[in-house]
This record gives C-alpha cells, structure tokens and sequence, in this order.
C-alpha cells in the first residue's frame, strides 16, 4: 500500500506500492523476495479487492493461495453468476445492462423487483432494489455512475469497465432470510466453520447488513443442503485453498439460492465472531493453510450463542460520536464494542456506504437471550453527526 500509518506498527517491513495497480503490487513482491533473507512462506489477503493481487504474488511465487482465475471470478461478480449457472446453483435471474434501454429489455426477462449492483463491488455499496419501470428508471444512472466511481482504487476497474462498457449487473430480488457461511479450503476440500443467521428482514431498497447471530438455528437437513452447496459453489469458481465467504437466500418454501462467494474471510466483526463462538482461529487456519501447514479445524468446545449488531448513521454528515457505547462496553455480555471513525469524519449512508459505523459483539447462554441481548444494544446505541 502507499502511506501506510498504523499498519506498520504489525509488521516487520512494510513494502510501498500502489495496490490498486496489479503490476505495481507483483512487482514490489518480487523486490521483496529478492531481498529478503529468509524464504516467503505465505502470502494472504483480508481485503476484496486484493484477492486477485495476493493471488498473482502467490502464483509468482509458487505458494498456496486461491488460483489466479478463481480470484477473479470471485471478483467478477458476472463471470461468477455464470460459473454457478454452469454448475446448476440455485441462484436468481440476471442481466447485464448498459444503458436504460437493456436495463428494460432484461427486467423484461428477469422480472420485477430487480436488484441493480456493481460488478466489482463490496459491502452492498452501490445496491438498490427497484420493484417497477419507474423506479429503474429513477434510479439506473446513479447506480451506475456510483458502480465505477466508486470503485476506481479496485485492480480490475480499468479491465472490467473495458470489458463490459460500464454495464452493471441486474438481478432477480430473492424474497427470504439470509445467511453466510465461513469456510477453509484444504486440498479441494471444503471445511464450514460457522453459519451465521440474519434475523432481521433485508428486503430493501438498501441491504445494510446489521445483526448475524451464530451457531445458525436452521435444521440439520438445510445445514447439509448448504454445506453440498457451498462446496458446489468453491468447485464452480476453482477455489481450493484458503478461506471463502458464501452468502445464500432461503425462500419461504426452504429453497437455496446463492447470491456471492469470496475468496477471502468474511468482512467486519465475522471473524471475531466465529472465534467467540466455535473458538475456532480463522486466521491462525489462514495462515497455516497458506504456509502449507495442517489447519487445526476442530472446534474445542460447543459452539456458543453469539451475535452482533452493526450500527449506521441514520444520514450522512459530520461525525460527532457514539452515544451509549460506555454502557454497552460495561455489559457483561459483551467481548467488543468498536466505533470505526473518529469525530470530525465524513460518514455516508446506503448506497454509498460500504461499511457500518462500528459494532457490538456479544454472547449470552441461549440464542434467545442473544436476540434480547441486540434488541437492548439497538436501543442503547446511536450515531450521532452534525
């Protein structure tokens, strides 16, 4: 990266390179094997957009990581909904648009609501539920004006939007629950670690992603048709090692339909919070996984009721701070509350947020005390800005 600050308090050398810039990032790599004294052992990312970085420096290298093609369909949100298509996922109907016009012609195919998104997005920055004609057209240039301003720092942004012509992805809007699903990847095998579980309706126009609950209260016999499913999903992208992130939606009738795999862990308090509750390491299993060690995947103990609840500004603005965060700090129940930001930060709301305010995690002995545990916590907490 350029100008690091905190970052380098973690690490032992820091190499400057512009990541956005795939060439750029291979070439500090190579530098940096050049130059280093001891072997490179693992190479690994946390960070969307640099799946396919990390990828290539592995490759380079002849270390375990995620292929260079699975990244990338990973990232290519098109290129992947085709790779499941291939693979008979479940999965909604979905279009490519440039303009209005094709926006019509595929709802036309796809049917109303429809769900606008970038092709190289994260953090549902940039997606919107439309349910008619009028809406899409109020709403399609936006979306595709925010889909490739927003994400110029991105690797592939200058090669996808070559590819597609600024097209954006439409999607058939899934009605149902929705969970994710956090597995390690060993050798073409697929290992779940945890489901979470998304109480809360996500039905729009927005998808703010603010309250995960795990170990997941769905029974065994969908938990088996989601395991068969997230490996089919590793299979149709050619992820075989590392960590992935699967998102499905579960129709009223217990149908599955996936809607996004990563090649990397789950983004914000997940990885905390599959610790708390499994005790299982992601990281540490990351780590071994890319330096060709033996992960350790067996949960040491029942997994524990855990959730947490990510809170937003209710508009964009000023931030000025976090009421009630002391209180909920104090809460026994509670292994972390974190606020992001720092007062005097611009803070932004969907669609142009790709990530809460900060968040609160929490476990308690019963999922149904974890469930009174946010609702408290919802009521404690509020963004404030000016």
């Amino acid at each position: 990266m350029k100008n690091p600050t905190w970052e380098a308090d973690f690490v032992d050398r820091v190499v400057e390179a512009d990541t956005a810039d795939l060439q750029e990032t291979l070439d500090a790599a190579r530098r940096l094997a050049a130059d280093e004294t001891e072997p490179i052992r693992g190479v690994l990312t946390f960070v969307e957009q640099s799946v396919p970085a990390a990828a290539a420096v592995a490759a380079e290298l002849d270390l375990p990581s995620v292929g260079e093609q699975a990244a990338y369909l990973a990232r290519d949100k098109f290129a992947m909904r085709t790779a499941f298509g291939a693979a008979q996922l479940g999965q909604p109907g979905f279009a490519l648009a440039r303009d209005l016009a094709e926006a019509r012609e595929a709802a036309a195919l796809v049917g109303y609501p429809l769900v606008l998104k970038p092709l190289i997005g994260g953090g549902s920055k940039y997606v919107r539920r439309v349910d008619d004609d009028a809406g899409l057209a109020e709403h399609f240039d936006s979306i595709q004006r925010g889909a490739w301003t927003g994400f110029t720092h991105d690797p592939l942004h200058v090669s996808t939007r070559q590819e597609y012509g600024e097209a954006i992805l439409l999607e058939g809007y899934v009605p149902g629950s929705e969970i994710s699903v956090e597995s390690i990847m060993v050798g073409g095998r697929t290992h779940v670690v945890a489901i979470h579980d998304k109480p809360l309706p996500m039905e729009g126009p927005f998808f703010e992603e603010v309250y995960y609950t795990t170990p997941t209260r769905l029974p065994q016999e969908l938990v088996d048709r989601i395991t068969a499913a997230t490996a089919t999903a590793h299979r149709a992208l050619g992820i075989d090692t590392g960590a992935t992130h699967t998102e499905f939606r579960i129709t009223a009738e217990g149908d599955l339909r996936i809607l996004e795999t990563a090649g990397r862990l789950g983004g914000g308090p997940v990885y905390q919070s599959v610790l708390l509750s499994t005790g299982i390491d992601m990281v540490d299993a990351l780590l071994d996984v890319s330096t060709g060690r033996e992960a350790d995947l067996v949960p040491p103990r029942p997994a524990k009721p855990t959730g947490f609840y990510l809170f937003f500004a209710e508009r964009a603005g000023e931030l000025t701070g976090v009421h009630g965060m002391d209180k909920v700090a104090d809460d026994e129940r509670v292994a972390e509350v974190v606020m992001y930001g720092e007062p005097g930060d611009k803070v932004l709301v969907p669609p142009h947020a790709s990530a809460a305010h900060g968040h609160v995690l929490f476990s308690d002995e019963t999922a149904e005390a974890v469930e009174a545990g946010f609702r408290e916590f919802r009521d404690i907490i509020s963004v404030e800005v000016s």
